[in-house]
Formats: C-alpha cells, sequence, structure tokens
C-alpha cells in the first residue's frame, strides 16, 4: 500500500488539505498527517485540523508521496522550518513524488526543485516559480513533471488530488475513485 504525508502548518488552506487527504484515503492510500508542532493546526479559514502526528515524528519515516497543502500564511511557514526543509530534501533524494499547491510550489522553487521543470501555482505567486527558473504553465490546473506534481489553488484541489491517486495507484484506481465521488473520470 503506498504511503503519503501531508504537512500542515498554520494558515494553510483548508480545501488543499482536505481533498487530497480524503481522496487518497478513498484509494487506499495510507495517509498520515503532520503538523510542523504537537497540536492541532489552524487554516487560513479557521478550520482546525487535528494531525495524526508532528512532522518531527515522522519526518524519517519512509513515504511514496510528500503533500505541500498552499494558503497564506501556512506556505510561508512551511518553507520558513527547517523540519520541511529535510523532509523534501530527502524525498527528492529517494525519488519520492512531491506535489504542492496554491502558494506551495514556491517553497519548492526556493530549494531548486522546479529549474527546468514544467509546474503551475496560484496566479500570485507564478513570477516567483519563473524567476526560480521553472517552465511556467498557466494555463493548466495541474502540472506534473517527473516526480513534482504542482497545481493552481482550492478550485483544483480534487483533479489535484486525483492526479496525486493517477501517480501512485494508476488511472484505472484514480477513474474509480472519480467515480465514487460522482466525477466524470476522464
Amino acid at each position: 500500500m503506498p504511503k503519503a504525508l501531508v504537512i500542515l502548518a498554520d494558515g494553510f488552506e483548508e480545501l488543499e488539505a482536505a481533498a487530497p487527504i480524503t481522496v487518497l484515503r478513498r484509494a487506499g492510500v495510507e495517509v498520515t498527517v503532520a503538523g510542523l508542532h504537537d497540536q492541532p493546526v489552524r487554516g487560513s479559514r479557521g478550520l482546525t485540523f487535528v494531525p495524526d502526528a508532528p512532522l518531527e515524528w515522522v519526518a524519517d519515516q519512509p513515504f511514496d508521496l510528500v503533500v505541500l497543502p498552499g494558503g497564506m500564511p501556512g506556505t510561508l511557514n512551511l518553507r520558513n522550518s527547517s523540519l520541511v526543509s529535510h523532509v523534501l530534501r530527502v524525498a527528492q533524494q529517494r525519488g519520492v513524488a512531491i506535489a504542492a499547491i496554491c502558494a506551495a510550489p514556491t517553497v519548492l522553487a526556493a530549494m531548486g526543485f522546479l529549474q527546468g521543470r514544467r509546474a503551475t501555482a496560484h496566479a500570485s505567486v507564478r513570477a516567483e516559480l519563473s524567476l526560480a527558473g521553472a517552465e511556467l504553465v498557466p494555463d493548466r490546473p495541474v502540472v506534473t513533471d517527473g516526480k513534482f506534481v504542482t497545481s493552481q489553488g482550492a478550485g483544483t484541489a480534487v483533479e489535484f488530488a486525483l492526479e496525486l491517486v493517477r501517480l501512485l495507484a494508476g488511472h484505472a484506481k484514480a477513474a474509480d475513485v472519480a467515480r465514487g465521488m460522482m466525477l466524470d473520470p476522464a
């Protein structure tokens, strides 16, 4: 069974966390939700999520996918965390898939992961990706380039999550999950 890590920081965008967590779990992926601290994490719209564990407890466990929800100031909190940087560097070295949505692709751009790669993000931060050497694809809601998946924002969160299922479990599983959610699996 594939394993995914979703990292939450105070100020994350709730839809961008909830969609990947629930859609991946519908697909049978073992999802660990980790917070930057050992406490509930408050989203940018006031919803509070209770993580499965603090990131420090699971940082060195093997995962097949690491997911970064966006939102502000959540993205800045992820970007300023040395532990998040450590987890992402180890994941990249191990060839683990890394996914980021909304403003969170800027975390990957700042680490040099998107240089020369196709990517997208929220319109408000796309210039930052370009400055970091990413090939911007602004007209696609979700962009996959190798082991990196980026997406535009809350409105693309379910499509983003289904792409993560495709990456980990294949097209047929993603189509099954989409049908179960009453979505067109095309």
